[in-house]
């Protein structure tokens, strides 16, 4: 199993393990953890207060029965069961199955070693440290609990919930730098230690192709690229013109070469002068686009699911800083010779969807659900991912 070590609020995980049934856990437990009373008081505390993380719905095994209060051990074991499930919730939420069908970002936090946590909180006779540090640490993620707990419309409520759940299907540790596009708000942001340096503008998928959710890692960007045009994009057209009206074709730069339709590097180009190197399985990267008109739009669903960057020069530049220089960009750019240049180090890029995220403000901004992905929040009948039933 893939090996994951952070430091959380100054807890060393070394991860080894998932959730666990309860008579597992309280097998495992047994001969190792002793909650005194006060400690079980405290976890009480930070069940009953778990709403304040939206995690009102998720389930968790009760340690205070009636017949474990005459035996300290069945009593640790229960209060052990029942801080596992609390923290899987914080870290990866309690949402159907159906709910994260389509989120393929990985989640490092399901390898924890809860039980090893479990004990340093208890040594340390800290547990709400121990939770805290569990929470998503996006400012966004702060942004939005903090609305939670004032917010009294229900309808701003539940998008408020599923968005901090999303948050929790996030990495914990998402990288020193890093980029972040947010499908919901057509932007994409640079970040770095958890500060926002740059937003660009983006166009991203219809609805009938939405653009998936998913993380990769940008290695490079290639200026004046080709344009390797998908099958299905080439039946709705292009290759129809290539082959019977081709001077037309080679005015938009079309061709067909070693059995594949290309478009050379140019001014009608549709990736534009720029694309980053971002190998992931869904074949999709951002890109730049000749037609800017479009980034004038509120609602910016045009594509077949790739992400087009306004801005996207300054996009390049600023991702490139240290590699190259403007100017050395500049030439490339002005000679239209199709270039690699590497950034200084490799970033992850995490493509997500979030209709509702901090503002610069304090505040929070709510964000039209285009794909309709929010109707799956409350449908908390149907089995859990991670939390116990």
């Amino acid at each position: 199993m893939r090996k994951f070590i952070a430091i959380l609020g100054g807890f060393l995980l070394s991860t080894s393990i998932s959730a666990q049934t309860v008579d597992q856990a309280e097998e495992d437990t047994q001969d190792h953890l002793i909650w005194t009373e006060p400690q079980i008081a405290q976890l009480q505390q930070l069940v009953d207060a778990r709403a304040s993380e939206g995690l009102e719905d998720c389930a968790i095994t009760n340690f205070s029965q009636p017949n474990s209060a005459s035996d300290p051990f069945r009593r640790s074991r229960l209060a052990s069961v029942a801080a596992n499930e609390l923290m899987l919730a914080y870290l990866d939420g309690c949402s159907p199955a159906s709910a994260r069908a389509k989120w393929n970002i990985g989640s490092d936090d399901r390898n924890i070693d809860t039980q090893q946590l479990l004990m340093k909180a208890l040594v340390r006779n800290d547990l709400a440290a121990y939770f805290a540090a569990l929470r998503p640490r996006s400012p966004h993620y702060q942004a939005l609990r903090a609305a939670y707990a004032t917010e009294t419309d229900a309808e701003k409520r539940s998008t408020l919930a599923v968005n901090m759940e999303r948050w929790r299907w996030m990495r914990l540790v998402m990288g020193d730098k890093y980029l972040l596009v947010n499908a919901a708000s057509f932007e994409v942001t640079l970040w770095e230690n958890d500060t926002k340096l740059k937003t660009w503008p983006v166009i991203v998928g219809k609805t009938k192709s939405p653009t998936p959710v998913f993380e990769a890692t940008v290695s490079g960007v290639i200026l004046n690229p080709w344009w390797e045009i998908p099958t299905s994009i080439v039946a709705e057209g292009i290759g129809s013109m290539v082959r019977n009206n081709p001077s037309a074709a080679r005015k938009k730069g079309y061709v067909f070469e070693n059995g594949r339709y290309r478009q050379r590097p140019g001014p009608n180009n549709a990736l534009g002068q720029m694309k980053l190197v971002m190998p992931n399985p869904y074949s999709i990267y951002l890109h730049d686009t000749p037609n800017k008109n479009r980034f004038a739009e509120p609602v910016r669903t045009f594509s077949h699911g790739c992400i087009r960057v306004g801005g996207a020069i300054d996009f390049d530049k600023t991702l490139l800083e240290g590699a190259a220089t403007e100017e050395q960009i500049d030439e490339i750019l002005a000679n239209r010779t199709t270039t690699k240049l590497s950034l200084t180090k490799p970033i992850p890029i995490y493509i997500a969807y979030f209709t509702a995220e901090g503002a610069d403000d304090g505040g929070v901004r709510y964000f039209p659900d285009v794909y309709k992905r929010d109707v799956l929040k409350l449908a908390r009948n149907e089995p859990r991912t991670d939390c116990a039933a």
